[in-house]
């Protein structure tokens, strides 16, 4: 047995709901990267967590709670440990702030050390804690939720670090790849209330209404899609809108999109924005909240070698002549979208490359468990 074998850490991964649904493609290729690594792998779960999409390699899968009655959160807990004890770990990692307490909780009965990743920037009134003994590394996907961090909390800013979330950037572009197809125009958001999105049909419908040709398909309606059907009425958009639930295959989705909308900020790292760019589309998109992935191009772009490094072009969400202008840059100058989506794509491939991301984890485990 070689020395590396040896010390290979046995990891045991704590995932909520929200990490099963919406860091879907994360949580896939950490599993497949690190057993094709011969990490031994337990992935505990909520029980009714839908793993069917998600290629688990040689992972063990623990679900918890085992038994949905209430009354006996002290008998869960009590399999769980014994399940992981039999398991062995070495190192827990919590993938999401939702399930530190159960982590820690953990860790303590184990006597372990975890890691916590954190994918959300925090508010100045906003809670945080961690055990200071057990915990020993805080992780984080975006170079501003490692900033907001230490800023709020500068005792734990010793143990942040950044680790880019891996993706298989795709080796040509959806960008307007099909100049015989009407363009696709794809946008998705947490959609919470219809009436922060009116700036951003209305600016389509302008667009529609001036002759430009294209279909739009929204990612997930959230818990306002009643009202965005009735929004979509209102501003004639419903022949050329599709909605499509939020569990579809984002990469099947966005691997037709020529343009990808990110409407409003959000204060969580967009999987779905990253995905966007893999894939290969052009990205008109707000900034503020975590916007790491957004560098401005210029209007000005005239040729395929200007503006090298900028990945998206910018508008202001509460603007609908703002959004208007971005969208008409995209539709109507071709080569400008594409050499946007390539820069987009050189990007990720410099930064956010899956083998990158299972290295540095590699390294966080055996730092730990050290």
């Amino acid at each position: 047995m070689d020395k590396l074998t040896k010390k290979s850490p046995r990891v045991a991964l704590i995932a909520s709901e929200h990490t099963v649904t919406e860091y879907r493609m994360f949580l896939g290729r950490l599993l497949v990267g690190l057993t094709d690594g011969s990490i031994p792998i337990a992935l505990v779960c909520p029980e009714d967590a839908q793993l069917d999409s998600i290629v688990l390699g040689t992972a063990e899968v623990i679900r918890y709670p085992s038994i949905q009655l209430p009354f006996i959160e002290h008998f869960n807990k009590r399999l769980l440990i014994e399940r992981l004890a039999k398991f062995k770990p070495d190192v827990l990692h919590c993938l999401c702030e939702t399930k530190e307490s159960l982590t820690r909780q953990l860790a303590r009965r184990l006597d372990l050390s975890y890691l916590l990743m954190v994918h959300l920037l925090h508010e100045r009134w906003s809670q945080f804690s961690i055990s200071s003994k057990r915990c020993k590394r805080i992780v984080t996907p975006a170079k501003s939720i490692s900033t907001n961090l230490a800023g709020l909390h500068p005792r734990y800013a010793d143990l942040i670090r950044q680790v880019n979330i891996g993706t298989f950037t795709a080796s040509t572009s959806s960008c307007f790849s099909n100049p015989s197809r009407i363009p696709t125009i794809v946008l998705s958001h947490p959609f919470r209330h219809a009436d922060e999105f009116e700036k951003l049909f209305g600016a389509l419908r302008h667009l529609h209404v001036e002759g430009h040709e294209f279909m739009v398909v929204v990612i997930g309606g959230g818990r306002a899609e009643t009202q965005l059907w009735k929004l979509l009425a209102a501003t004639d958009l419903l022949p050329i809108v599709t909605i499509v639930p939020r569990h579809t295959s984002w990469r099947l989705v966005l691997g037709t999109a020529d343009i990808f909308i990110r409407p409003q900020p959000t204060n969580a790292f967009d999987t779905v924005l990253l995905e966007a760019m893999s894939a290969g589309a052009a990205v008109a998109a707000c900034r503020g909240g975590v916007d790491d992935l957004i560098m401005e191009a210029s209007p000005q772009l005239a040729s395929a070698d200007s503006g090298a490094g900028n990945t998206a072009v910018v508008f202001n969400p509460d603007d609908e002549l703002s959004i208007v202008a971005a969208l008409q840059q995209l539709l109507s100058r071709r080569e400008l979208a594409r050499q946007i989506a390539k820069n987009a794509q050189d990007y990720l491939k410099k930064n956010h490359s899956v083998s990158n991301m299972i290295a540095a984890y590699l390294e966080l485990y055996n730092e730990i468990q050290k």
